[in-house]
């Protein structure tokens, strides 16, 4: 069940395309339905979407291929978006099984498969990165917010140590409903484009840095301290999650 149908039945009683007695009895058995299905090693919630305004997104890591598969085809089976995150070529492989024309994107980690039953976010979203090896968190955030059906603008390789080329697109900095912002090391890019920028700003802490960086938590904890405004900070390498809250924003 998710809300592009119940407003496709709706609509067709309204305009008279149907009679109130089947749209009756074809609502009882959406809403009957179990509101999710026990696959014995996990339970998919079917009504996500009609809850969140998107399906529920399957976290690859840790689960067998087997496993992945029998999600993804459930979810498909539904009408659903398919969206699987830190996921592998192995994986991929299983669910091409179930699901013949899904999609892996290999640097972000992703299997998506697109229903088209989400509504379209009504501005840009731009992830802005600092440095080239931030790029696979990156990309997880950029083409989760795409498989939300957002347009999404990138902007790669704009780091603090080179300010000029965050400056030179400034333009497409401020055209952006939302901004998230990907950096390792320091983590000082995030205060940089808050300063700049009317949007609200998201900022993803990498895992990328040397040694005193602490696997991440220098550039966490310098993000969390921005003196910048409007600056709101996800987990260490947590792409997923920024375009989650990205999203939600631009679908207000």
């Amino acid at each position: 069940m998710n809300p592009k149908d119940l407003h496709d039945l709706l609509s067709r009683l309204q305009r008279g395309e149907a009679a109130i007695d089947a749209v009756h009895a074809d609502l009882l058995d959406r809403l009957r339905a179990q509101p999710y299905e026990d696959l014995g090693f996990a339970r998919v919630d079917h009504h996500r979407s009609a809850r969140k305004g998107f399906p529920e997104v399957v976290f690859g890591e840790g689960k067998t291929p087997s496993q992945v598969a029998a999600i993804a085809g459930r979810i498909v089976a539904h009408g659903q978006t398919l969206l699987i995150t830190r996921t592998d070529a192995e994986a991929f492989a299983a669910v091409r099984q179930t699901v013949p024309d899904a999609v892996f994107h290999e640097q972000a980690r992703i299997i998506e498969r697109r229903a088209g039953e989400i509504a379209r976010g009504t501005g840009t979203i731009l992830v802005a990165v600092a440095g080239t090896s931030d790029l696979p968190v990156a990309e997880e955030a950029a083409m989760t917010a795409e498989v939300m059906n957002n347009p999404v603008d990138r902007l790669f390789d704009v780091g603090v140590a080179g300010l000029h080329r965050l400056l030179s697109a400034r333009d497409r900095l401020e055209a952006a409903r939302v901004v998230i912002v990907v950096a390792g090391m320091e983590g000082a890019l995030p205060s940089v484009v808050g300063g700049l920028v009317r949007a609200p700003v998201i900022a993803v802490p990498t895992s990328v840095g040397y040694g005193a960086s602490f696997g991440g938590v220098a550039a966490l904890l310098g993000m969390l301290n921005s003196c910048a405004p409007g600056v709101a900070v996800v987990n260490l390498d947590h792409g997923f999650g920024a375009a989650c809250i990205a999203s939600q924003i631009n679908h207000l």
